[in-house]
């Protein structure tokens, strides 16, 4: 599956963008779906997870309540809302597709569980 991630740019402190995924090639609604994040020099970090369905999402601990993981599986997009935003939220975001091996909601918080990576958009929140 390819994966296009978009809806990155600047933004001031407090205010919001949603992340866009579209993905395309195989059956988007097989996959559980992840974002995570980047800064230079540091590793890839965990932010959200989405189940198959949709029935589950997982957030890391520290962006809870102000981040929202959704997908539309008719659309073949997943969406990450990002709310009240903080200069540390500055990153490169990815979007990455898993195929659902094991049922437990820690392993896709892992970069190893997934097999496909979107190439990346650029966040950059201004203090």
């Amino acid at each position: 599956v390819q994966l296009q991630a978009s809806g990155g740019g600047f933004v001031q402190a407090g205010g919001s963008l949603r992340l866009s995924c579209a993905a395309s090639g195989r059956t988007f609604s097989r996959y559980n779906m992840g974002w995570f994040r980047q800064t230079p020099g540091k590793e890839r970090e965990f932010v959200a997870a989405i189940r198959r369905s949709g029935g589950r999402t997982d957030y890391a601990n520290s962006l809870k309540g102000r981040f929202t993981i959704s997908r539309d599986n008719a659309k073949n997009t997943v969406y990450l809302q990002m709310n009240s935003l903080k200069p540390e939220d500055t990153a490169v975001y990815y979007c990455a597709a898993a195929e659902p091996r094991i049922d437990y909601s820690g392993y896709y918080y892992s970069t190893v569980a997934y097999d496909y990576w979107g190439q990346g958009t650029q966040v950059t929140v201004s203090s």
